[in-house]
């Protein structure tokens, strides 16, 4: 019952507190637990059973005993207060303000658990999102209502490139405004502040919601962050019209965190240690992007994970990869090299790219161009392990032609300024002049009459 407390603390281990149930208990309700000086702390019902209800604490258990411990269930779900005035703001893992400003006045709040999407109501992604980033743009192009990851690894510029994309988002078909949600689980302080100096710089804090949850905060707390998220975004988009963009950093910190969870409560483990419902938890999120019938609004989704030991295998990209639609591979080996951003185009994979390009959305040689550069590059690979066998000089003068093509390519496609915003038309020009290098009956994936277009008769 509402606003009564019960007593009946049966355990304390880690987050995990078991508590005599009540009645009228349910899954995923909110409680308060206090302890012997009144000090409160929220937590959820993770677990039921006849006699007991298994409660996770969003914060420290130092104080909590069996005796004088008082619960109070508060028959809701957590859930987050919206209202117009969102945007700007920066809350911690739970959805309370930390910028200093007066918590949201309004008198709707939404369930963070958020509702399922009935399929039928989901409406196919066509619209490309012009990043300004042509490794993105020009080959695994970014449509609005995808969830698109970033395979990253440890000490790569991950960071500044989901940056980049949040201060350069823009649609090519119409004048709407991208407003950003972003999400911070596990990170370190100075990657908060990053974030939040890059957007004060460049002007677009006004228009993106903050959620961190730093890395000295109980890692529970990193469970209900993208959650918390995730819910501010449907808000804007299916209730506000919004288009939203949505970064989600990092997803191996949320894995970790849920893998701690799994095992304080003795759960059969899987792969590596992680909970057999990773999949299942993982789609849970990933899956609350798309648009829908009857709303202008969308949620686009950039999540961000750095793959353990740089192992694409790994179970948390492995699983990722299956759910969302693609993914941006970022490669170490690029990045020692002074390339920025070092994104592995090979690896990388645009699902929904076919479905937003082409004439009426970025130009008619896009499918060809970007095809074409992905042989092209592909075969740079091989002669690059061939020459390192028989020596650069053993090789044929196409093949050096190639070599040629394949450092122009990392140096003038690839790499470009932190701040530099490419259009599609520009991305696409760099590529022509790029595919000039070669022969034109090397150009096999490109119709004679684009080649007539945009090189001439005689190359």
């Amino acid at each position: 019952m509402k606003g009564v407390e019960y007593c009946g603390v049966k355990s304390v281990d880690g987050p995990i507190v078991v508590v005599k149930r009540s009645e009228d208990v349910s899954f995923n309700e909110t409680v308060y637990v206090r302890d012997r000086f009144g000090e409160k702390r929220t937590g959820r019902v993770i677990d039921l059973s006849e006699d007991v209800a298994i409660v996770q604490i969003f914060g420290s258990t130092t104080g909590i005993d069996l005796q004088d411990t008082t619960v109070e269930f508060l028959e809701e779900p957590l859930e987050l207060r919206v209202g117009p005035d969102l945007l700007g703001r920066i809350f911690n893992g739970l959805g309370e303000p930390v910028d200093g400003l007066s918590p949201i006045v309004s008198s709707q709040k939404i369930n963070v658990n958020g509702n399922p999407i009935n399929p039928y109501a989901r409406v196919y992604p066509r619209d490309f999102i012009q990043t300004g980033i042509s490794s993105i743009d020009g080959m695994n192009t970014l449509i609005r209502g995808q969830k698109l990851p970033i395979f990253s690894g440890n000490g790569l510029a991950h960071n500044r490139l989901a940056a980049q994309i949040i201060r350069q988002a823009k649609l090519r078909s119409s004048d709407d405004q991208f407003v950003m949600v972003f999400a911070g689980m596990g990170i370190k302080y100075d990657v908060a502040q990053f974030f939040r100096n890059t957007f004060e710089e460049s002007g677009v804090l006004s228009k993106v919601v903050m959620f961190q949850s730093l890395a000295d905060a109980p890692s529970i707390e990193r469970i209900i962050t993208p959650r918390c998220a995730l819910t501010a975004a449907e808000y804007l988009a299916y209730e506000k019209g919004m288009h939203v963009l949505v970064v989600l950093t990092d997803m191996t910190n949320y894995c970790e965190a849920l893998r701690e969870i799994s095992t304080t409560r003795g759960e059969v483990p899987g792969r590596k240690g992680y909970p057999g419902y990773l999949y299942s938890d993982l789609a849970e999120i990933y899956e609350r992007a798309g648009k829908i019938k009857g709303s202008e609004g969308s949620i686009t989704q950039i999540p961000i994970l750095t793959m353990p030991n740089d192992d694409i295998s790994h179970p948390i990209p492995d699983l990722t990869g299956y759910i969302t639609e693609g993914q941006i591979t970022l490669n170490r080996e690029l990045s020692q090299k002074g390339m920025y951003p070092p994104v592995a185009v090979l690896p990388s994979l645009s699902r929904l790219m076919k479905d937003g390009i082409g004439e009426g959305m970025t130009r008619d040689d896009h499918a060809a161009v970007s095809s074409q550069l992905f042989a092209c590059y592909s075969k740079v690979k091989s002669i690059r392990n061939l020459a390192a066998i028989i020596g650069e000089e053993e090789l044929s003068e196409l093949d050096k032609l190639y070599l040629h093509f394949g450092d122009r390519f990392e140096n003038e496609f690839l790499t470009q300024g932190e701040y530099e915003d490419r259009t599609i038309d520009q991305t696409l020009d760099i590529g022509w002049s790029l595919l000039k290098i070669l022969p034109t009956e090397e150009l096999t994936r490109i119709k004679p009459e684009l080649i007539e277009k945009y090189i001439g008769r005689n190359n």
